[in-house]
């Protein structure tokens, strides 16, 4: 295989490589362009022209620097061994063989994805979107020998690229559709996946049929599928072993995994908490769960769709920039959207009945999905966008969670005095919105509240205070 007639250089060693606003070329999806997607479909070979590269729309030579624009990408492979359930793994490739491109980084999946082609990468003569296509060709057939054929089709006209996208929005449902009628206690076998370690280098995804990948592009069958087919690759059979806490998800096999994956980093996993020994996060999670702690045992869910801030006064990018790269982040649990509306959602938690504020983006999507007896007692930003306002709001809705000891306790105004520990970091960089806000410890319990002064787009302080109750005076 070869790229010598490529500009810049194809190889693993650039994954990871970032390309910040000020180096880029143009961008390519993402979150403030309305239509993207990336589809893999397995065909007949015959309805195949193999390594054809077709662009629909403006090449980046009819691109304006710095400018943003919608990108579809439509990969057809054939092969006598493929079949339907590896297409989503197929998908999940494109991912990174895009970031082996020197001057390309690649972000998220599905409808989610984002690309941003860098300056240095243009000048340097990738200035045609059909050098994309080809290097995705070539990598699919090298990597993945079952591929025979394949072909490649992009979109980044506005107008053209509608219909391939409601096709592509189908088929995710309909994959996600199958995988709801399976539950974890139904199979022997969960799977992991490392795809996202280029970026998070200790993450690794835990799939079972409860908890389908971060990124939401693979369910159990489709991991099935791709260990089957590679078992030594980014994919694996990942026996569950002995269950050490069943309402928590804590499997012996997943932990050994995790510790041997993470190369001894996280030890200890509970696939269905997102406040104690939570599930890693990369960066390409579909959505964010995240604790309200002036609610007692609330949470709230954004996606990246999310325009503004959360309830909490912090946007999706400040939120990811906690809990992403890899680290266990307790009250901040990167999730794919299908997660959600699992029966083993943060049952640890307290599961769906605890999520006290949802995104509307996030809401719509799964509105006819969440239980009946609830999911009108969740708001969203429409409803209420005050932290102040949302305990009152809860309460006229008659939301489950207010008549939790935890909830009562939290806005019962029984205020003990505290002692406070503090430390001042100079200069942080925040984002602007938040006043105040409690950095919940291990389990909820105790932590920390930040306080931001002078607020504006940034803090010139943050102060960090150690809360602990202090004996009440006779």
């Amino acid at each position: 295989m070869s790229f010598s007639d490529i500009p810049v250089d194809v190889g693993p060693v650039y994954e990871g490589e970032r390309i910040r606003a000020n180096q880029m070329f143009v961008e390519l999806g993402g979150p403030k362009v309305e239509k993207h997607f990336e589809l893999v479909r397995v065909k007949p070979e015959s309805e195949i022209e193999d390594n054809k590269v077709e662009l629909i729309g403006p090449n980046l030579t009819e691109m304006e620097e710095g400018g943003r624009y919608p990108i579809g990408i439509l990969v057809e492979v054939g092969g006598p061994q493929l079949e339907e359930d590896l297409e989503a793994v197929f998908e999940r490739r494109i991912h990174e063989f895009c970031n082996y491109i020197n001057g390309v980084m690649h972000l998220n999946q599905r409808y989610t994805n984002w690309m941003r082609i860098s300056k240095q990468a243009y000048e340097k003569g990738l200035n045609d979107l059909k050098m994309l296509g080809a290097v995705l060709i070539r990598l699919f057939k090298a990597e993945l020998p079952i591929i025979k054929k394949a072909q490649v089709t992009l979109y980044t006209d506005p107008e053209k690229i509608q219909e391939p996208h409601a096709m592509a929005m189908k088929i995710y449902e309909a994959r996600d559709e199958r995988a709801r009628g399976l539950h974890d206690e139904d199979v022997d076998m969960f799977y992991g996946c490392v795809l996202c370690q280029s970026f998070a280098p200790t993450h690794v995804c835990c799939i079972t049929p409860d908890r389908t990948s971060l990124c939401g592009s693979i369910n159990w069958f489709d991991a099935r599928a791709a260990a089957k087919v590679d078992p030594k690759g980014p994919i694996f059979e990942v026996p569950p072993g002995k269950c050490l806490n069943d309402l928590a998800g804590e499997y012996e096999g997943i932990n050994e995994m995790v510790k041997k994956r993470s190369l001894g980093e996280i030890e200890r996993v509970y696939l269905y908490s997102g406040m104690e020994y939570p599930h890693t996060s990369c960066g390409c999670f579909e959505a964010i769960d995240f604790f309200i702690p002036e609610t007692g045992i609330g949470h709230g869910i954004i996606d990246r769709n999310h325009p503004g801030v959360a309830i909490n006064g912090l946007p999706f990018s400040a939120m990811a920039n906690t809990t992403g790269g890899g680290k266990q982040a307790p009250g901040f649990n990167g999730i794919s959207i299908q997660y959600i509306v699992s029966p083993k959602f943060q049952q640890y938690d307290g599961g769906i009945n605890v999520v006290v504020w949802m995104g509307k983006s996030v809401k719509e999507r799964i509105y006819d999905l969440l239980p009946e007896d609830i999911r009108d007692k969740i708001p969203t930003e429409e409803d209420v966008n005050d932290l102040g306002d949302l305990i009152q709001w809860l309460q006229e809705h008659e939301h489950p969670i207010v008549n939790t000891p935890e909830f009562q306790a939290a806005v019962g105004g029984a205020e003990e005095e505290e002692e406070e520990e503090e430390y001042e970091a100079e200069g942080a960089m925040l984002p602007m919105g938040t006043m105040a806000m409690t950095v919940p410890g291990v389990g909820g319990v105790g932590g920390f509240k930040v306080i931001l002064k002078n607020c504006k787009i940034h803090a010139e302080s943050i102060i960090i205070k150690k809360i602990e109750p202090k004996r009440k005076k006779k």
